[in-house]
């Protein structure tokens, strides 16, 4: 499937619709790695505990310094992968779509679901798979969604329905990429973004190159380093340590940049990105 895509010049300076500043996160108190579902992921290599707790602890505290809001949904020790709360689903205004995660991650759905819905979330899903905002990035009124690894392109039908919003149809080259925050990453929503040119196909790369932004090459290196599972409310960008080109650029731009070690939640395949659903994507 491929995107169509009808946008007004991007935002003026200042005027970037505010987001990123609700967050719903997941205690790493249970995080380990009981099966394989990315690259990533080695049962052989399982993590620091005490470690990963302490990098999930300092990614909140960042949130709550930059003056983000961060709710919690409970921990269940028997979903590991919960920490990633961003594969939960994606979130426009007051409606959420479900992820339909893999199997091994299927148990996880009915607690995202309560949670979203005892919040006041209308709540829709997709019966194809979908990897949730690690597939679907908000972008002002656009949606940059990927399809053809952990997620179907037909769920995009469900995603512009419920949410009301345009979809930019992306594929990335390889597994390495598994969902689509490895690969970019949206900075100022419909402004300004990041991307690893070498993580998009040529049809993806004329797309995102044609939306008329700012855009960021980022290295294979550093984006391998997980540099784009970033969060950006436009003012604060809380980011992975190791990837100081990125980090560089970004200042450079006038924004606060926060860099963190996430060395042992990495080895579950995701970063800081990856920990935290964003609730206040506008509608």
């Amino acid at each position: 499937m491929t995107s169509t895509v009808s946008i007004a010049a991007p935002y003026a300076a200042g005027e970037s619709p505010v987001s990123h500043r609700r967050l719903l996160m997941c205690s790493a108190r249970y995080f380990r790695i009981d099966y394989e579902i990315n690259p990533y992921m080695h049962v052989g290599v399982q993590p620091d505990l005490e470690a990963a707790v302490a990098e999930h602890d300092d990614i909140v505290a960042a949130h709550l310094a930059a003056g983000r809001k961060v709710e919690f949904v409970d921990a269940d020790p028997s979903c590991p992968d919960m920490t990633y709360t961003a594969n939960a689903a994606v979130v426009r205004g007051d409606r959420a779509v479900l992820a339909t995660l893999p199997p091994e991650r299927a148990a996880e759905t009915p607690h995202y679901r309560a949670w979203l819905e005892n919040h006041g979330f209308e709540v829709a899903e997709t019966r194809y798979a979908f990897s949730g905002q690690g597939d679907a990035l908000a972008c002002g009124d656009l949606l940059l969604a990927a399809h053809g690894r952990r997620t179907d392109a037909r769920a995009f039908r469900t995603l512009a329905r419920h949410l009301g919003c345009e979809i930019v149809g992306l594929r990335t080259t390889s597994p390495r990429w598994y969902d689509l925050d490895l690969a970019v990453a949206v900075i100022h929503p419909g402004r300004m973004l990041a991307y690893n040119p070498e993580a998009l196909d040529t049809a993806s790369l004329r797309r995102l190159r044609g939306l008329g932004m700012e855009l960021i090459e980022v290295s294979p290196a550093e984006a391998a380093a997980f540099a784009l599972n970033l969060i950006s409310d436009g003012r604060t960008v809380t980011m992975t340590s190791g990837a100081p080109r990125l980090a560089a650029d970004l200042r450079a731009t006038g924004l606060t940049v926060v860099e963190l070690e996430t060395r042992e939640l990495r080895k579950g395949g995701g970063g800081v990105r990856c920990t935290a659903l964003t609730l206040d994507n506008p509608a």
